[in-house]
């Protein structure tokens, strides 16, 4: 399943400096637009298996995964 996010980005001076809206802490700074937007993906998909990287072991054993649509 794929998933859209929301990145939020402008220039600032020389910088392009952005952040994807419904995750805190992905956020990024490069100095065009395209190497920003790269960067956010990037480190969107780090946070995103990090967390699932952490919930799975706070989980411990005999859990279940499921799939929840909003």
């Amino acid at each position: 399943m794929n998933q859209t996010y929301t990145a939020i980005v402008k220039q600032d001076g020389p910088w392009w400096i952005g952040w994807i809206e419904e995750v805190p802490g992905v956020n990024g700074q490069e100095s065009t637009r395209d190497a920003l937007l790269q960067s956010l993906r990037v480190t969107l998909l780090e946070a995103i298996e990090l967390n699932r990287s952490d919930a799975r072991h706070a989980a411990g054993k005999n859990y279940e995964e499921l799939s929840i649509a909003v």
